[in-house]
């Protein structure tokens, strides 16, 4: 319980410091990670570390044109864990739609999950 509240008082900083400058990956991933319900940061014995981990899926979040090496960590991360693969891809700006479409197209033939989130979401 301890941790929940340690959490939830971290993003809100960090959310309440977001509208005074520009977002970072961190940011995306503590909004959502909160939102799913998941644990940040989970460390596996390797050393490396799943960006959200839920029930179901090993969540890797990353900006739209690494949506190569989203894939490959998502795989890895939810191999480690027995969970789903799922990437939370973040969206900039409208050129980045072209690399959604590339990771949807093979995200579909891996049975991985894919969300989106654009900075205005976190407004």
């Amino acid at each position: 319980m301890r941790v929940r509240h340690l959490v939830s008082l971290l993003v809100s900083i960090v959310l309440a410091g977001c509208a005074h400058g520009p977002l970072h990956e961190k940011d995306y991933q503590l909004w959502w990670c909160k939102r799913q319900g998941g644990t940040l940061e989970h460390r596996l014995s390797d050393g490396t570390r799943v960006d959200c981990l839920t029930r179901e899926y090993a969540v890797e979040v990353e900006y739209a044109p690494k949506w190569a090496e989203a894939i490959g960590q998502g795989l890895y991360y939810a191999r480690q864990t027995g969970r789903k693969p799922g990437v939370l891809v973040i969206m900039r700006d409208s050129g980045d739609e072209r690399f959604l479409k590339r990771l949807r197209s093979v995200a579909r033939e891996q049975d991985i999950k894919v969300w989106t989130v654009r900075p205005k979401d976190l407004d």
